[in-house]
């Protein structure tokens, strides 16, 4: 039996929107794939936030989109740096060992661009870790930093310039510097974005970003909403949103937020990750003053602290992660946790667990819980349960706790 191509895609799918379609579609037709499996972060995502809708309603939109195997990508790496979440989510797809494309978008038009910078990434040569020094030495971001000396090491500024500054860009660096750290035969594929970026605000055609829906959401505006959204997916949301099941963002939990950071001591909030030269005693005092996350976070925000890092920490404070969490998480392999799966997509499962004796294949949490011996994998699972209990307490009606272990999979 041969699976024939398989084609992996890394999605936060928060919501599902035309693009998402669009990036699935572009990457199946280019790869000539016969399966397609998705790795979709849960129920707070990359920059800091929750997602809008749950992680297995986010499955269902996958799956509907075209997807045969929705994996939860853990909580871990869906919370951290774009390096980290990059990392975890290419081991999960290698792991499988059946994956042949891996694809995702970018605002690049060409790959090579991406990749020659993540190859600098990757080696550290000398020269450029001078040259970081140096940027970081006038008290900018790191991201700031290692843009400029990137530029500096590849003398093309003309040609760099901008490209570190786009989200999926740099998240798409990431995967490339990932697929070169694994030695992953997987190969790469950049789907250009069409028409809207990451972060805008408009409507473009029948295109919007999950930040400008997000907005919508806020502000009712369900009529705009439709016409970016595929039928199946705008149906999936609206429904969270009429049964009050949804997050719009993580401000909803900002007195249980500043609860934590009031109570924890001064050497605990050192040990969130991402906090680092005394970020502590700033994120303590600033606890101490502030009751909403607004003003804690431009009283706390700097130069060198971006937005987004302080809201990860915040999400982690929340979820209770720790430095010693992040360090597993760098070490392992992480478990594969199934979300959803198509009809197809159930000899996808056969496949995979054939090619790993050695990586659990997650169908029953509880199961998992109780018979496996592996503290860590333990530990980073323990961590995705918290999380979805935490986050349904954001939920209008119908918060209850455990869903990790009651809700099914979702097949299609």
């Amino acid at each position: 039996f041969s699976l024939g191509r398989v084609l992996g895609i890394i999605g936060e799918y928060n919501p599902f929107h035309n693009g998402h379609l669009y990036h699935m579609m572009q990457s199946i037709e280019q790869t000539n794939a016969n399966y397609t499996i998705c790795v979709v972060s849960g129920n707070f995502v990359q920059r800091g936030n929750t997602s809008i809708i749950d992680k297995w309603t986010k499955a269902e939109m996958a799956l509907k989109g075209g997807a045969d195997l929705v994996i939860e990508l853990p909580t871990v790496y869906s919370v951290s740096s774009a390096e980290n979440f990059a990392e975890g989510a290419v081991k999960l797809l290698n792991s499988l060992g059946i994956v042949d494309n891996i694809a995702f978008g970018m605002e690049a038009k060409d790959i090579s661009l991406l990749n020659n910078i993540a190859t600098v990434l990757y080696q550290e040569p000398k020269e450029y870790i001078t040259i970081l020094n140096h940027e970081l030495s006038k008290g900018i971001s790191f991201p700031k930093a290692r843009e400029n000396a990137v530029m500096i090491y590849l003398n093309d500024i003309k040609k760099y310039i901008n490209v570190m500054t786009s989200s999926n860009n740099i998240l798409a660096i990431e995967y490339l510097k990932a697929l070169k750290k694994l030695r992953s035969t997987m190969y790469p594929v950049g789907i250009p974005r069409e028409k809207v970026l990451y972060n805008d605000e408009f409507i473009v055609d029948d295109f919007a970003s999950a930040t400008a829906i997000r907005r919508m959401i806020t502000r009712g505006e369900y009529e705009e909403i439709r016409k970016v959204m595929p039928k199946f997916s705008y149906n999936l949301l609206a429904n969270s949103v009429n049964q009050g099941k949804y997050v719009i963002d993580l401000a909803i939990f900002q007195k249980e937020i500043l609860y934590i950071l009031r109570k924890m001591t001064v050497d605990e909030i050192a040990q969130l990750p991402d906090v680092s030269e005394g970020l502590e005693n700033a994120i303590k005092n600033a606890s101490d003053s502030c009751n909403n996350l607004m003003d804690f976070i431009s009283i706390v925000k700097s130069k060198r602290y971006t937005q987004t890092r302080i809201q990860r920490i915040l999400v982690y404070a929340l979820l209770g992660i720790t430095k010693k969490d992040m360090e597993i998480s760098k070490k392992v392999t992480p478990y594969i946790r199934i979300l959803g799966v198509s009809n197809r997509g159930k000899s996808l499962i056969s496949e995979i667990s054939k090619m790993n004796n050695n990586i659990p294949v997650i169908t029953s949490v509880k199961k998992f819980i109780t018979e496996s011996k592996n503290k860590n994998l333990k530990r980073l699972l323990q961590i995705d349960i918290n999380a979805t209990d935490i986050y349904t307490l954001g939920y209008l009606k119908d918060s209850c706790a455990n869903l990790d272990y009651t809700q099914k999979i979702i097949t299609l």
